[in-house]
């Protein structure tokens, strides 16, 4: 089968792109800009088209076009397709169609994903179940990718929520990490949101298990509703509920064992481990096998990923990270002052997509008022392409949030001057946090040494 990816350098487009290719079938693709992704995806086989989005790109051919969620329903490409007659998929319907062919674990959330799914799957492979895994962040132990090609029936995936993606895939067990209000461009309200999960939840079979988060006040919102009783979840074994549920909870005992066996620091990361070792006992894995494999997570790129960094003859530490909510920004950073307690701490801070930081503006400037840290740089918001409104572009920018920060030490600063800034003011051993979802982890490249 001949398959055409459009965006096919996104994070988890990418990904499936390579589960076409490890099946043997053709693969093809397009995407506005090259990365360290698509050179990946053409050392495994992939024919790609980059820096422009042209009719020609589309072989004709072609069995099937799966394109980003972000691509416009007027790309070239997909207005060719449409005209031949190609089958065509949006990346979540694609992969959704997966999820009924496997034993499928799905992680979904609004923090937290990327991490919890990245534990089960290694936790998974070193339990020899070989699963095939589909993340949204690139894992060490996948040599730096984000895919693993298993033998059998387990898939695990990041399942997002942005415009409803999830509603898309059909799992056998269900991990809720925590939720709250995000992505208020697509959903009108938090009771939109609940009511979102909750069809989502439907998707699982009778035989099929949830896993939650106890201490989330939104999931136990949700399972009060399923379960029609305002009874408070007090338990960690299965509830007689019409699906199965499995709940854990920072003050379980396994939470201190985590404590200290994890290499990846903050208590949001226990959260992510129970949640793992929850869906690992589920499966029947033994607890030796869990914790090893757990205690051996070596953490993945862009989350709390520690680098030896110079400049000049400067030394200091860069910590670059994908936070881009006020709660993510919020527990990264306080696990950054637990980790390096005596040591000044420095964030640089890229907002991600203008409707974002318009809907949580409040959040961001309390998060940063109270923020553990010594200096903070805010460069300009990252547009995300066919995913912006134009009249709320106009009301929101990185010089406003920094207006509102109460704090002599915070500035704005254009990203291009964000290093010539750092090599004037620097004196060395400072930890630099460098955090956004857009492209600002660049300048982790600028600096690191290792």
């Amino acid at each position: 089968m001949k398959v055409h990816f459009i965006g096919i350098g996104g994070i988890g487009v990418s990904a499936l792109a390579q589960y076409y290719l490890a099946k043997g079938h053709n693969v093809s693709g397009s995407d506005l800009a090259s990365s360290g992704i698509t050179d990946n995806l053409k050392e495994k086989g992939a024919k790609l088209l980059l820096r422009v989005h042209k009719a020609r790109n589309l072989p004709e051919d072609a069995d099937l076009v799966v394109h980003s969620p972000a691509v416009p329903s007027d790309n070239p490409e997909i207005k060719k397709a449409k005209r031949l007659g190609i089958k065509i998929q949006s990346y979540p319907k694609a992969l959704g169609g997966l999820t009924k062919e496997y034993f499928t674990i799905a992680v979904s959330g609004t923090h937290g994903k990327s991490t919890t799914t990245a534990m089960i799957a290694s936790i998974l492979t070193k339990a020899g179940l070989d699963p095939t895994v589909i993340i949204g962040t690139k894992l060490k132990e996948f040599g730096n990718g984000n895919f693993r090609a298993g033998k059998s029936r387990y898939l695990v995936i990041e399942a997002d929520e942005w415009q409803a993606s999830f509603l898309n895939y059909w799992p056998k067990i269900i991990v809720l990490t925590n939720i709250e209000p995000e992505h208020l461009d697509y959903y009108k309200n938090l009771k939109h949101i609940l009511k979102t999960y909750r069809e989502y939840i439907s998707h699982l079979s009778k035989d099929g298990i949830l896993i939650v988060n106890k201490d989330d006040k939104n999931i136990t919102k949700i399972i009060n509703k399923i379960t029609k009783t305002k009874q408070k979840i007090s338990t960690n074994t299965f509830l007689p509920i019409a699906e199965n549920v499995l709940v854990y909870f920072l003050k379980q005992k396994e939470a201190g064992k985590l404590r200290k066996i994890l290499k990846v620091p903050g208590e949001h990361n226990i959260y992510n481990a129970l949640a793992a070792l929850t869906v690992a006992r589920a499966l029947k894995i033994p607890d030796k096998v869990l914790f090893k494999a757990i205690s051996e997570y070596k953490g993945s790129w862009r989350r709390f990923e520690i680098k030896k960094a110079k400049i000049g003859n400067k030394r200091f530490t860069i910590i670059s990270d994908y936070a881009h909510h006020p709660t993510e920004i919020k527990t990264t950073l306080e696990a950054a002052r637990e980790k390096f307690l005596n040591r000044k701490i420095w964030c640089i801070f890229q907002p991600h997509q203008h409707q974002r930081t318009f809907y949580l503006f409040d959040d961001f400037v309390k998060t940063f008022s109270q923020a553990p840290i010594d200096r903070l740089i805010i460069t300009d918001i990252y547009d995300v392409a066919g995913r912006e409104k134009k009249r709320i572009e106009k009301k929101i920018s990185s010089k406003k949030i920094i207006k509102q920060i109460k704090k002599s030490q915070a500035i704005y600063l254009q990203k291009e001057r964000i290093k010539s800034y750092l090599k004037r003011n620097l004196e060395g051993r400072e930890v630099v946090i460098i955090m956004g979802a857009g492209d600002i982890y660049e300048l982790v490249n600028e600096f690191s040494t290792t």
